[in-house]
């Protein structure tokens, strides 16, 4: 009888299993269900925070506590409402930064800060300050050409940039810092609070005999502790409710907010990720910007509410310069975003040291994390490439990525088994359509057990893995951090057993449910579950892999199917005794740092390798390519696309990319293609599909459009050399590749907004076709002095106008800038590892003064070896008509077979009489073929014969 309720009982659960996963397939196939997520009026934090008004902040600086070193000062700051100190830290930082911190000065318990090494890549670098005033009002310091003024009381902080204000804090008045406390005093102070809020508010009678009549000042100062009293009784203090869902919040409310304002700034970009526009919107009519990582499949466009993943930084720029913030800090973040300009009929409370003029634009915003520290990075530019750089030398850039992983990856939910594969495979080659990487979903695994594989349907993943890698290809295999509470399953009772797991509020593992059903999480905040998790890819360990296998994390923000907002409890603890509310956002990058880590250290540390993940923060550039999630086959979605490439590479997340062709639903063709033509210039290529979509490879449509994406593909691999140098450029300075037009046109207002084209680097120009039907497009050149030319026909166009051109579907209008030198590779191949010995066709458009200048960029596309000097970087230059090649870093030295097999110079005014080329490497000059199309003005020099690595001097006479 035991054994038959035991058994009854657990296929009831086996049934519930079934049953949820079958609602989560429910809800994935319709759109966003709002009700799941929090707006603010749901968030306590986030409604206490917003509530507050600009006007005078209770906040003082202790003039009498400031201590001044070398490079920094801290001041103690005093709440005159409640009496809580907090200290503030100011440092001067090297590369034209500033660092603000703001913590309790006595908290009982230590708040949480993110460990340096994990966000920040290391301390940053110090640098002198000078105090040069001190008085009863004001304090100032100078670093430099740049001055901050910390205003007494109220407390405030203005910095100026070549006494400019840039940017103010607290100007508004809006910092609120919940400091942590204990319950059992905040009731006896909540009491004694309201006792005198009942006496002083609703006695008539005058004061006792013996009660002394209190000055007007301390009567008012009352009235203040009242209302300060009556914020703190505010629900949602020590407990929250969200639905079903329960928020325990054993230390109280913690939450820490303040203002900044960007004075003379109309435009402010970053915070990604959300499905919005570039340049970040008011937000006097919606919420606050969200950033809290969540999975939110068929996600809403344009609103400001959560997605994926978060980078708490933002830019401002006009005309004159660029700047930024950054807020370090990994708790759910919200912010509130007004401008003087976009809000018209708003009182625009304009920093007080910009006097008497409201045509001077200003953006406020008001920045509010659930807890943690306030921890502000101040980037003072003034250039755009300045504040790149500047963010970069803090949380670090896109390590060069192996060439492969910049090509084409195809990918669907799910490749039912080994044949399916190997047909796939074999299509792509019958149709010649180039790709690198195949992609292996949930379904592979046994029982949705990562580091397994499903023997019936993949019964030899290495033969099928060897198959794909005598082509050059990759396989991709999904490894979520959900891990299925199973006794079997070694990889969770390991975890179990060595107290690597969550735990909930009671200190028991915590039980969840993901696509395995009942499911538990390792614990990656902590550095040695970081370490268990990646010595599982070692190849011993991760059975059926080979060095050929790579990896995508998904799930990671992380996703909870029965949890509030679909991911943890807020109240779940880690190892290192913080909640998951201290730094929930970080978790996901944890997550794809360790599975980097693994693939890398499965080679020794010899090869580069590629890991996709879906949450993200900053510093997650680092280890992880970056997509933007679970998107929909529309045209809305194909549109937005644009924007939020452009945002994350704003914020340094440059190796970004969208599903092409959307995850849900079933495109037309038409909307297909033009969604290759579009994905062909994300720094992330790949084709992704739903479960139950249509298979849509590109062989499977019409043959039209197939050829139609070939081309784009084909387009794709012919620039490799070009995206291979521009991702070796971003490693070295942080500058995004997929980048808008204002970054290079930095005093074009007319840009600033502007983001349904972009440029690759600085040399080409793209706007795609993202509307349904649309045969011509609007396309602005930038640069009032520049010129254009298309890359098909070498049509001309002049700089600094709008101009109407055709685009029918076989079109995707694109552009190279005049004065610059791109290199190609024109043979098509199955795959870029092919293409490695190839040779290059130069591109050569020339300016208006007959000028081109170009580098390129190449190393064995592979090893790590680049960086102990085995690579080429040349620079290619144009003027006088002499094209020459010289090393313009003398540090690199590699042995090639590439060489140099076409030149096109475009907008040559005429056929020239002679051409020779000297090489310096030893041979003598000798006379080379040519050819010239008048119509084009375009000039062919054939097979100029020179390796990639020789100094060469090209004359045309």
């Amino acid at each position: 009888m035991a054994m038959s309720i035991q058994c009854a009982l657990i296929s009831q659960i086996k049934m519930l299993q079934l049953l949820f996963c079958l609602s989560y397939f429910v809800i994935l196939s319709s759109a966003v269900s709002r009700e799941n997520f929090k707006t603010c009026e749901q968030s306590g934090f986030c409604k206490r925070n917003r509530a507050m008004q600009p006007g005078q902040s209770p906040y003082i600086a202790l003039i009498d506590s400031l201590q001044v070193q070398a490079n920094s000062l801290n001041i103690q700051l005093l709440n005159k409402n409640n009496n809580v100190r907090l200290k503030l830290e100011a440092y001067g930082l090297q590369d034209n930064m500033f660092r603000v911190k703001i913590n309790e000065l006595s908290p009982i318990k230590e708040r949480y800060e993110i460990p340096v090494g994990d966000s920040l890549i290391e301390e940053p670098r110090l640098h002198n300050i000078n105090l040069s005033q001190k008085d009863k009002d004001k304090i100032v310091f100078t670093m430099d050409s740049n001055k901050v003024v910390i205003s007494v009381e109220p407390f405030r902080m203005d910095i100026y940039s070549n006494d400019d204000p840039v940017i103010s804090i607290n100007a508004q008045g809006l910092m609120k810092f919940e400091h942590y406390r204990k319950k059992e005093s905040w009731l006896i102070n909540t009491g004694s609070s309201i006792f005198s809020w009942f006496t002083n508010h609703f006695r008539e009678a005058p004061p006792a005999e013996n009660e002394e009549e209190k000055p007007e000042g301390e009567e008012k100062k009352e009235e203040e502790n009242a209302v300060e009293t009556k914020t703190e009784e505010e629900p949602d203090m020590w407990e929250e409710t969200f639905k079903t869902f329960t928020d325990s919040k054993p230390h109280g409310p913690s939450s820490v907010g303040i203002d900044v304002s960007f004075p003379g700034f109309e435009d402010v970009y970053g915070i990604p990720e959300h499905a919005d526009t570039m340049a970040l919107k008011t937000t006097k009519t919606t919420d606050p910007y969200r950033l809290f990582n969540l999975d939110v499949f068929e996600y809403e466009l344009y609103n400001p509410m959560a997605l994926y993943g978060a980078v708490p930084l933002m830019y401002a720029h006009n005309e004159m310069r660029t700047v930024g913030i950054f807020w370090h800090n990994a708790a759910e973040t919200w912010i509130d975003i007004s401008s003087n300009t976009a809000d018209k009929s708003v009182f625009s409370h304009i920093a007080d040291f910009v006097k008497g003029n409201n045509e001077i634009p200003q953006t406020d915003t008001h920045w509010f994390s659930e807890s943690g520290v306030i921890d502000i990075f101040i980037l003072l530019g003034p250039t755009p490439s300045n504040v790149f750089k500047q963010y970069a030398r803090l949380t670090g850039t896109t390590p060069l990525p192996p060439l492969y992983s910049i090509a084409y990856h195809q990918c669907r939910w799910n490749y039912n088994d080994q044949d399916d594969v190997k047909s796939v495979d074999a299509n792509f080659d019958k149709y010649d359509i180039p790709y690198d990487v195949i992609w292996l979903d949930i379904e592979h695994t046994d029982g949705k057990k990562y580091f397994t594989w499903a023997h019936e349907k993949f019964p030899h993943p290495e033969e099928m893995i060897k198959n794909l890698s005598v082509k050059g290809r990759k396989l991709v295999t999904i490894v979520d951090p959900h891990l299925k509470r199973e006794d079997g399953y070694s990889v969770y009772t390991d975890a179990r057993d060595k107290g690597y797991l969550v735990k909930n509020k009671d200190g028991n593992d915590y039980d969840g449910w993901c696509w395995p059903g009942s499911s538990s999480w390792p614990d990656f905040t902590s550095a040695e579950v970081r370490e268990w998790w990646t010595s599982k890819f070692s190849l011993s360990e991760y059975k059926g892999s080979t060095p050929d296998l790579i990896v995508w994390n998904d799930m990671n923000e992380p996703s909870v199917f029965n949890g509030p907002e679909i991911t943890f409890h807020k109240d779940v603890k880690h190892m290192n005794g913080y909640e998951n509310r201290d730094l929930h956002n970080i978790y996901g990058l944890y997550v794809h740092q360790a599975t980097m880590d693994g693939l890398l250290r499965r080679s020794g540390g010899k090869e580069r390798s590629f890991v996709l993940t879906r949450a993200f923060f900053a510093g997650s550039q680092r280890h992880s390519a970056v997509w933007t999630g679970d998107n929909i086959g529309e045209w809305s979605h194909l549109k937005v696309s644009i924007p939020m490439i452009l945002s994350l590479n704003l914020a340094g997340i440059t190796f970004s990319g969208a599903d092409v062709g959307g995850f849900f639903k079933n495109p037309e063709h038409e909307l297909i293609t033009r969604w290759y033509q579009t994905g062909v210039f994300y720094p992330f290529l790949r084709a992704h599909a739903h479960l139950d979509t249509k298979r849509r490879e590109p062989y499977l449509l019409p043959e039209e459009h197939m050829n139609i994406i070939r081309e784009a593909l084909r387009l794709r691999y012919s620039l490799l050399p070009y995206w291979y140098t521009l991702f070796y450029q971003a490693e070295q300075d942080g500058l995004p590749i997929f980048r808008p037009l204002w970054v290079d046109y930095p005093k074009s207002k007319e840009v600033f907004r502007m983001d349904d084209q972009f440029l690759l680097g600085s040399s080409i120009l793209a706007k795609p076709i993202t509307d349904q039907g649309t045969t011509n497009t609007n396309v602005h050149f930038p640069g009032r002095h520049d010129i254009w030319y298309d890359i098909d026909t070498y049509e001309v166009y002049d700089g600094g106008v709008t101009k109407n051109v055709a685009a029918p579907l076989d079109k995707i209008p694109v552009y190279q800038k005049g004065g610059s030198i791109i290199p190609r590779k024109l043979r098509p191949r199955r795959s870029s590892s092919l293409m490695y010995q190839d040779p290059f066709t130069l591109i050569v458009c020339l300016d208006q003064q007959g000028n081109a200048k170009g580098e390129i960029y190449l190393d064995d596309y592979h090893t790590f070896q680049y960086r102990n000097g085995e690579y080429l970087h040349r620079e290619f230059t144009f003027n006088n008509n002499n094209l020459s090649s010289k090393n313009i870093d003398p540090k690199g030295q590699f042995n090639t077979r590439e060489w140099i097999e076409k030149i096109i110079i475009v907008g040559y005014p005429k056929n020239p009489l002679n051409i020779s080329i000297k090489n310096f490497s030893g041979e003598n000059s000798k006379r080379l073929a040519h050819k010239y199309n008048s119509e084009e003005k375009s000039l062919t020099i054939r097979k100029p014969g020179v390796n990639i690595a020789d100094v060469w001097t090209i004359t045309i006479e």
